[in-house]
């Protein structure tokens, strides 16, 4: 049975292993400068409604997170997160050990900050002996499942943007909220005030790409030799951009983003009533959240992979794919409902 652990451990999508193979033929320049990038480039770019913003393709999210923030950071500055943010909770303590910067997490219901909640951060402002926060980072979908509208995007670049710092956006399933919303991802992100932007497409089909955005030309005159030093600038640089090509064209990236949400919605469907399971959040994307029972989680996972999220609460992370069908989600939701009772 598929996994509902994560959308990491779903398949590449067939369509972007054709476009990998389409263009591995014949030599191209290296290091970004073919012409395979400079197409995935200029996609990117009428995507997120910007023709000047700068792409840069890297490996994977932390390498994304990590040399998209070390372009506007010095060392005595901090960055203004949710606590359940993937800078703070998943990327192996990166964001703290190469940049040298410090995390500035906030306590949230529903992994969502607000103006109400970060407004008193920026204090002591000039004191040197404080840490100057300079960044506000959200995740789109958040690591809790819920999203940001834009209205609430633009809120937080306000904000930011009023403490002279930055907004810096982990999209990592920035999809799965544009279609969750309907809306573009233009209007999750230049046109809401985002300055950096993380484009995810590994959690929707891609086999590991992600591109760094800067919707201001100036910041990104120093991530060349960030990226390089930081081993994140691939030699044979047409496959990382082939993906994004494959993601893009006729709407793929939403196709695969509308099916893993749907999914989730009909998990949800087949498991709201039972009272043995406590739902904690909304599921406004591919990700549900639940309470179980020790012994039922542990049970289920006999048949199910699938992670504990809080093993204080025995919260658990349910994930459907963009390959996940119906026929799973039912073979799923029997199992649990026949162990959870």
């Amino acid at each position: 049975m598929k996994a509902f652990a994560s959308d990491n451990y779903a398949p590449v999508h067939p369509e972007v292993i054709e476009q990998i193979i389409k263009v591995n033929s014949e030599h191209a320049k290296a290091y970004g400068a073919d012409e395979v990038t400079e197409k995935a480039i200029n996609l990117i770019r009428q995507t997120v409604g910007d023709p000047n913003c700068s792409v840069n393709f890297v490996f994977n999210g932390t390498g994304a997170n990590v040399t998209g923030l070390q372009t506007i950071m010095d060392s005595w500055n901090a960055v203004i997160c949710a606590s359940t943010a993937h800078i703070n909770v998943d990327e192996g303590g990166a964001p703290e050990r190469l940049l040298g910067v410090k995390l500035i997490d906030i306590q949230t219901p529903n992994g969502k900050l607000t103006p109400d909640l970060i407004s008193n951060i920026w204090i002591r402002t000039g004191d040197q002996h404080t840490s100057q926060p300079n960044v506000v980072s959200i995740t789109q979908s958040t690591e809790m499942g819920t999203v940001y509208t834009p209205a609430e995007v633009k809120a937080l670049a306000d904000i930011a943007h009023k403490n002279n710092s930055y907004l810096h956006m982990d999209g990592a399933r920035i999809s799965n909220a544009a279609a969750s919303l309907g809306v573009s991802i233009a209007e999750l992100t230049s046109k809401a005030g985002v300055d950096i932007f993380s484009f995810g497409g590994t959690k929707n089909g891609l086999m590991g790409a992600e591109a760094v955005v800067f919707f201001k030309p100036e910041l990104n005159k120093k991530y060349p030799w960030i990226r390089k030093s930081a081993m994140q600038l691939a030699s044979k640089h047409r496959y990382l951009a082939a993906q994004f090509i494959a993601l893009l064209t006729d709407d793929l990236w939403k196709k695969n983003a509308d099916k893993a949400n749907a999914m989730a919605q009909l998990l949800r469907s087949k498991i709201e009533n039972n009272p043995k399971i406590k739902l904690t959040q909304e599921t406004q994307s591919n990700a549900i959240f639940a309470i179980l029972e020790p012994n039922h989680t542990l049970e289920l996972q006999k048949k199910h992979n699938f992670y504990v999220w809080n093993d204080h609460t025995g919260e658990v992370r349910l994930m459907c794919s963009w390959d996940t069908t119906i026929e799973d989600v039912e073979n799923f939701a029997k199992d649990i409902n026949s162990i959870c009772k």
